[in-house]
Parts: structure tokens; C-alpha cells; sequence
């Protein structure tokens, strides 16, 4: 009797893997052959799942970004307004190894993104949200007074969107690999400039 694959499950796996890889060799050490040895696998079992390199970076990135947005709807479930806001950000951040490694996977799609435009559509809709999620905790921490700065939200939602963005570049692109304790007080002094 023929075994039966989850091909679920053996996806995850190999996304998995791709993660565990960039995180120590980057983006261009992340093979199809160090991937698929990285599972388990033989490098032939790729092909059926991803056939290509950029395919299974695609999944990788909407891996991290399933993964962060789970992070925030628990941090977040009880919270409302600025302390909400903060938590949000504070699940973006790369305050960790493994949100570091994450990052570094982001970074690698969005330079693959650069030559597809379904990839730039695919993380335009993924930002779009985070932008969304961010107004939303904007306009709640208006209403209970914790937000009075006379900057229209998209504005205040932008710059929090590139500061976020930007941590990663740093945190990905630092030398010792290490996770930078300053992000955190960064945040916190920009928020405080909100009311």
C-alpha cells in the first residue's frame, strides 16, 4: 500500500526549512538542494511542491506574514487604542532571533519582488492591511484622547509603516546578527509624540 503524503504538511515543512536556512546562510545561500536537505528530502521532492525558487520564496514570506499577524491578533485581543498600536508594532519589530530571521525572508521577497508584478501586488495587498489594522488602532486611540496630534493618521500610519519596514532592513543587515534593544525605545518615543 502506497504511503500517504500530507502535501499540507510537506509544504510547511519545506517553508520551514527555507525559514531555518536564510536565517544562516541568507537569501542566496538558500538553495533548492540546501532546502530540500534541510527537510529531509531529496532535491526532486521540491518540484511537484515549488518548481521554482521564487515560488517557494512567495510562500515563505506569506509563511512569516500568517505567522506575525497570528502574534498580534493574541497580543492584541484584549487591547484597544495606543497600547494596542504598540503591541501591533511590537509583534513587526525584529525584537528577537527568530523575528530577525523572519526578516531576513521578507527582505529576500521583496527583492524578488522587484521583477514580478503579481509579487508587488501579493505585498501591496499584505501592507494594505497592516496600514488598515494601524489607522484602525489610530482612530480608536483618538476617540479615548490618547492621540492628539493634529497629523492626519494616514501620514502617522505611513511613517510607523516605514519605521517598521526600516527596523527589519536594520536588524537583518546588522553585522553581529544581534537584535537591536533600541527599536523598542525608538517606538515608544515616537508614540509618545502622538499626543
Amino acid at each position: 500500500m502506497p504511503k500517504i503524503v500530507d502535501h499540507d504538511q510537506r509544504r510547511l515543512e519545506l517553508v520551514e526549512a527555507t525559514w531555518r536556512i536564510i536565517a544562516r546562510h541568507g537569501i542566496e545561500g538558500a538553495t533548492m538542494r540546501e532546502i530540500a536537505a534541510e527537510a529531509g528530502f531529496s532535491n526532486g521532492a521540491l518540484k511537484p511542491y515549488f518548481p521554482t525558487k521564487d515560488d517557494l520564496m512567495a510562500l515563505a514570506f506569506e509563511h512569516v506574514f500568517n505567522r506575525t499577524n497570528e502574534r498580534i491578533a493574541e497580543r492584541t485581543r484584549e487591547l484597544a487604542g495606543i497600547a494596542a498600536l504598540h503591541s501591533f508594532c511590537l509583534e513587526v519589530l525584529p525584537l528577537s532571533e527568530d523575528l530577525v530571521s523572519e526578516a531576513r525572508i521578507v527582505i529576500g521577497f521583496w527583492q524578488r519582488a522587484l521583477g514580478s508584478d503579481a509579487r508587488r501586488s501579493h505585498h501591496d495587498e499584505y501592507m494594505g492591511r497592516w496600514t488598515a489594522t494601524i489607522l484602525g488602532h489610530l482612530a480608536a486611540a483618538r476617540e479615548r484622547g490618547e492621540v492628539t496630534t493634529p497629523c492626519p493618521d494616514a501620514a502617522i500610519a505611513g511613517q510607523l509603516m516605514s519605521m517598521l519596514l526600516g527596523a527589519q532592513i536594520r536588524a537583518a543587515m546588522a553585522i553581529d546578527g544581534g537584535v537591536s534593544d533600541d527599536l523598542a525605545a525608538e517606538l515608544d518615543d515616537y508614540l509618545a509624540l502622538l499626543h
